[in-house]
């Protein structure tokens, strides 16, 4: 490893992935259905049924992730396939097959990173209202000390809930939100829901500490700056609105056990103010993050919104029309853009991390980043995609220069370690380092053949970052 680089000596180079992507298997040994298994898919799109088979074939990723020189693997665990039903009985085998991911890891010196909770309610516990039903609070909370109890003697690094962010922003659009029949505020009820989950992973966080108190624990939101369109005055104020929307109000709650004060003013004057009770603003000041683990992949724009004709509401994961009083998203002209729509802002990285260092002062860990493409597999069985080593060494490079800012940054987990199933666009949507041989509906021969950006990363590995060509 080259001496004197910018980064630190243990920075945790690996990526990324999430159960109900990449396990498949989504109903096998004891396994219960999550609410992704019983959501309907995208037209022509997969199922989750096979994925990207990793449940099957963890050994052979895992010795892959070993050859690109990884120090780290960022996985979730799938809630029903250790606890079937949410609560209740312990599944063997879902505690097995972990157990065994893991040492797979440490038999390499991959540092397990866990997600408890990627977008996978257990469908038994949708029944029971999900979120919105304020036992989630204990459903997650158990499920989180049953993890630690299984796997802290050898998982040192633990996030909480993956992108809580885009649960309440976009639920609806990524088959997570549950709303009650006849819900007569839907803004209440899922900001109601936002705060079980704040509370919830508050619990988690404690409790690990209590039990483990060797392990490190941190959130995972999706966090990207909102940009002002102009220098117009009124849009400064809306971008405020839009960064306090998209990212403080969760990193306001993880870090300092509070909320947003911009937030909870319009939650007021929208009858939407989340139900709150004695005790929990204590429980969120107990959990006391060690990290931020954030996903990011684009920054966004705003303006001021300027009349109710405007349209407003979630675009995707990564846009946002807007919301009525406060900002209206509009596109950054300075920006490209992926295949599929997603602006592209390497720059904007380096600015996220400052601002979320200047004022939170905790370490941070990317826990994605990545560029989704249509990838060819030539006929000597080759991926050249190019375009992403570019998209990564662009974005590395920030981190580099944010590094230099004097932010603290601990590791980079790109999405994804392997192609996995994309949770909009299926298969074709590919992010990973590893091709995974299989179409969307035609499973093939599921060959794992590393693409140019394996034989790229491996290189910024061994260099912790220096070579990037």
């Amino acid at each position: 490893m080259t001496e004197n680089t910018v980064l630190q000596n243990d920075f945790l180079w690996g990526a990324s992935t999430s159960a109900y992507q990449v396990e498949g298997a989504n109903l096998e040994d004891g396994k219960g259905p999550s609410c992704q298994d019983v959501k309907t898919v995208p037209e022509g799109t997969s199922d989750l049924t096979v994925c990207a088979d990793h449940y099957h074939r963890y050994k052979e990723d895992i010795a892959l992730m070993a050859e690109m020189g990884f120090k780290a693997y960022r996985f979730s665990i799938a809630w029903s396939r250790v606890i079937p039903n949410g609560t209740g009985k312990v599944n063997p085998k879902g505690i097995e097959f972990y157990s065994s991911l893991i040492d797979e890891c440490i038999k390499y010196g991959i540092e397990p990173i866990i997600t408890l909770f990627h977008f996978d309610m257990p469908a038994a516990l949708d029944e029971r209202g999900s979120w919105s039903n304020r036992d989630s609070i204990d459903w997650f909370a158990n499920y989180a000390k049953t993890m630690f109890e299984n796997f802290g003697d050898r998982v040192k690094y633990w996030l909480t809930i993956n992108e809580q962010n885009m649960l309440t922003m976009v639920g609806p659009l990524i088959g997570t939100m549950v709303l009650p029949e006849n819900c007569e505020n839907p803004l209440k009820e899922i900001y109601t829901q936002n705060h079980h989950m704040l509370v919830a992973q508050a619990k988690a966080m404690a409790i690990c500490h209590e039990i483990l108190p060797e392990a490190k624990i941190g959130p995972a939101p999706n966090i990207g700056i909102v940009y002002p369109e102009s220098c117009k005055p009124e849009d400064i104020i809306a971008a405020q609105n839009a960064n306090a929307l998209r990212n403080w109000l969760y990193l306001d709650a993880y870090v300092f056990g509070r909320y947003n004060n911009l937030v909870w003013s319009w939650l007021k004057s929208k009858d939407a103010l989340p139900k709150v009770e004695d005790g929990d603003f204590d429980i969120l000041k107990s959990g006391k993050p060690d990290f931020i683990g954030f996903n990011y992949y684009s920054t966004a724009t705003a303006k001021e919104w300027e009349g109710e004709a405007e349209e407003g509401g979630a675009l995707s994961q990564q846009e946002n029309g807007g919301e009525e009083g406060l900002f209206k998203g509009v596109h950054n002209p300075y920006l490209q853009k992926s295949e599929f729509g997603w602006e592209i802002d390497p720059v904007g990285f380096r600015s996220t991390f400052r601002e979320i260092y200047s004022r939170y002062h905790l370490p941070m860990i990317i826990t994605e980043n990545g560029l989704g493409a249509y990838d060819t597999l030539t006929e000597d069985k080759k991926i050249h995609d190019d375009y992403r080593i570019e998209y990564l060494r662009k974005h590395i490079e920030q981190i580099k220069l944010a590094a230099e800012d004097g932010c603290e940054i601990m590791g980079y987990c790109p999405w994804s370690a392997i192609d996995l199933i994309s949770t909009h666009e299926g298969m074709v949507k590919r992010y990973g380092f590893i091709y995974v041989d299989r179409d969307e509906f035609d499973l093939k021969s599921m060959e794992r053949i590393p693409k140019d950006s394996f034989y790229w990363y491996k290189k910024v590995i061994a260099s912790n970052g220096e070579d990037l060509d």
